[in-house]
């Protein structure tokens, strides 16, 4: 075979390679998820009169306290603050209560989670916190809201890590270690149920 025809076959196979697959039958992707949905009807009408203009103020402070890595799941950790994340309103209407029940069903081993319909996620508020996680949302109605945000977060520090042992011509051993820096990258989600009684509150809650 020539140099050429060598080329040529290369060039092929490598077009062939890199083209886009494509074949008679296609096997379709697999979708294993489970939708859990409210079976009630939203209520436009219901979630609108209740983000309608009021006298009330719900004033938070979003945070979370990690583990202190001791065990039995304490945590006495030094506070995290949301440093400006998106807070989330929505009115809890019957639709919404449906919900929250079924958010309680989910299992993410089995791909089971609950899910808004685009027209319920659309009536919501939204506020953006501060670096000290503090956040507001003015002129609310008497009413149950539920509010959330994802907490991004990280943690640092150095351990010990086992890098061999020396021994001694009189049997003694010595163990090495040398210092690791770790870098876990941590996502939270910080939910709350609320409720004004009376209008002119203003109501302080902590999200976490």
């Amino acid at each position: 075979m020539t140099k050429t025809a060598a080329g040529l076959i290369f060039f092929a196979a490598l077009v062939f390679c890199t083209a886009p697959a494509s074949a008679q039958y296609v096997q379709p992707e697999r979708n294993d998820t489970i939708y859990l949905r409210p079976k009630a009807a939203f209520d436009i009408k219901a979630a609108k009169s209740a983000l309608a203009k009021g006298k009330s103020t719900i004033k938070g402070v979003a945070f979370i306290r990690p583990n202190n890595n001791i065990g039995f799941n304490i945590k006495t950790g030094k506070k995290v603050f949301a440093d400006r994340i998106k807070v989330s309103l929505y009115p809890i209407t019957p639709y919404f209560d449906e919900f929250l029940e079924l958010k309680k069903k989910e299992n993410p081993r089995k791909l089971k989670y609950a899910f808004l319909s685009r027209e319920a996620i659309s009536y919501r508020l939204e506020a953006l916190t501060n670096s000290s996680g503090e956040f507001t949302f003015p002129e609310m109605k008497p009413g149950r809201y539920y509010i959330e945000g994802v907490l991004n977060w990280t943690k640092s520090g150095t351990y010990q890590q086992y890098s061999g042992s020396g021994y001694s011509s009189y049997g003694g051993r010595a163990d090495y270690y040398t210092s690791q820096s770790y870098v876990n990258h941590n996502s939270e989600l910080l939910t709350k149920i609320v409720e004004i009684k009376e209008d002119g509150t203003v109501l302080e809650i902590k999200l976490r």
